[in-house]
Parts: structure tokens; C-alpha cells; sequence
């Protein structure tokens, strides 16, 4: 569970969309309960029917709407958004915590990653938060806020993070070039960095407990975030006292990412 953080109503009114949940250890459900703790009305995404009975309650608990979301079947995205057309009329942020990588490309080296595993990683992983942006865009009539999650291996090799380091590369390009496109209608886009927390995509990420050590060691802060801490940097970024940050890579990692 979270930490007790006091409740603020700075984003009271706001329609906000968090996918990616897969229980309650999700960096996704931090940043749905910020969200909620800040007064934003919410929908959330399940990816199948086995994650549906983690997530429902999750979503339940905060009163928001639970929605189907594969981003590898066709229509599925388009039809979310479908939905909140009908039920928000207007979307405030849409947040993008979505990643994949066949286990067997994941596990190995990059140059060995095969031609479909490096695909369909960039397809699940990046592309998809552009479909998001595409659809999120037109709701976005108020101005707004896309994010999505990277990771320090974008920018440095983090051992054995393999072919999710140019993934994430290209996702955080692509982040920068639709901040420049979506500018002038008023719609921010972030990338948020975490350090490494214990997730159950992170499991899937060999000496994973290794690397949260070593991240601590180095951390300035002395320690790495938890999914709260996640939670409430993104949602203070969808604030509109926050108007005019947009196209960064914020880190929330004790600050671990500026040390060798």
C-alpha cells in the first residue's frame, strides 16, 4: 500500500487514464492512486482476463472505470478510448506504462535478439504509446498530459537489460518529437524514469536484486523510489501550474542516474 500522503484537490476535475496495472506492486497503480489522492476522476486498463482479477478491486477501490486493453489486438486501444469519449467527453492526462519483450530476447544479448523479438518489443513497448497519443489527442480539448515509463538503460548499458535499451531509447525519442508536435494544442508529454523497483515486470530481469543494491549504494538520496514516490512526481507534472515543462526525461530515482 501507499504511503499516507495528504489528499489535494489539484486536479479535481480532470479525467485521467492509467493503463498498464497488473496488481498492486505496478508502477501503473502508484500513479493511478496519485492520481485519485489529487481529486482526478480515473480509468484504468487490465490486459487480460487473468490480470482483470488483480486489477478490478484496484480499480474499485478508487472508483474508476476498468477497461480491456491488449495492445497487441487490433482495435483494442481504439475501443478504450471509444469508452472514455462517451463517459469523459474530455481526457486531461492518459498515462502509458506498457512494455514487452519475448522472454528468450530478453534474456539475451541484443546482437543475438531476433529480427520478430526486437519487433514486437517496439511494437508493444513504443508504438503503442504513439497509437495512444494519437487517439489521446482529440479528447485532449482542454490541453493536457501523455506520459509513459523509461528506464536509465536508455541512456547507459545497464547489464542485463539486452534489447529493452534501445527500446526505451526510441520510446524517449519519440516522446520529444511529440511534445513538439502536440505544443501548440496545449498537450505535454513526459517520459518518467524510475530507478529499478520490484515489479512484476522487473522479475522477468536477471540479478534484479543485484541491481536495486548497487542503485541504492549510489543513490544521493541513499534510496531508490517506490511506486509512491513514482505516483506523485507524475501526477504533480499534470498539474497546470505545470504548463510549460514538457519533452524531459524526469528521473525519479534518488538521483542515482548521475553518478558513474
Amino acid at each position: 500500500m501507499l504511503s499516507p500522503y495528504i489528499q489535494s484537490p489539484l486536479l479535481a476535475g480532470k479525467n485521467v487514464l492509467v493503463t498498464g496495472i497488473a496488481d498492486e506492486q505496478s508502477i501503473a497503480w502508484g500513479c493511478a492512486r496519485a492520481f485519485h489522492d489529487m481529486g482526478a476522476r480515473l480509468a484504468v486498463t487490465y490486459r487480460n482476463e487473468h490480470d482483470r482479477a488483480a486489477v478490478q478491486p484496484l480499480a474499485d477501490s478508487l472508483q474508476a472505470l476498468c477497461l480491456p486493453l491488449d495492445v497487441t489486438v487490433d482495435g483494442q486501444m481504439q475501443a478504450v478510448f471509444n469508452t472514455l469519449r462517451r463517459e469523459f467527453g474530455v481526457l486531461h492526462s492518459a498515462l502509458h506504462s506498457i512494455a514487452f519483450a519475448p522472454k528468450g530476447d530478453l534474456h539475451g544479448p541484443l546482437s543475438g535478439c531476433s529480427r520478430a523479438g526486437f519487433l514486437k518489443a517496439m511494437d508493444c513497448s513504443c508504438y503503442s504509446f504513439i497509437e495512444m497519443a494519437h487517439l489521446a489527442a482529440p479528447l485532449m480539448t482542454e490541453g493536457g498530459t501523455l506520459f509513459t515509463m523509461s528506464y536509465h538503460g536508455a541512456h547507459r548499458v545497464v547489464e542485463n537489460y539486452n534489447v529493452m535499451g534501445p527500446v526505451k531509447a526510441a520510446l524517449e525519442a519519440s516522446v520529444r518529437y511529440l511534445a513538439h508536435e502536440l505544443g501548440r494544442q496545449g498537450i505535454r508529454v513526459h517520459t518518467i524514469s524510475p530507478g529499478p523497483i520490484r515489479t512484476r515486470a522487473a522479475s522477468g530481469l536477471a540479478d534484479f536484486d543485484e541491481l536495486i543494491d548497487a542503485a541504492t549504494r549510489r543513490a544521493p538520496a541513499g534510496a531508490v523510489a517506490g511506486i509512491e514516490d513514482v505516483g506523485y512526481a507524475t501526477a504533480m507534472l499534470a498539474v497546470d501550474h505545470a504548463r510549460l515543462i514538457t519533452g524531459s526525461t524526469i528521473y525519479v530515482d534518488g538521483g542515482a542516474h548521475i553518478m558513474n
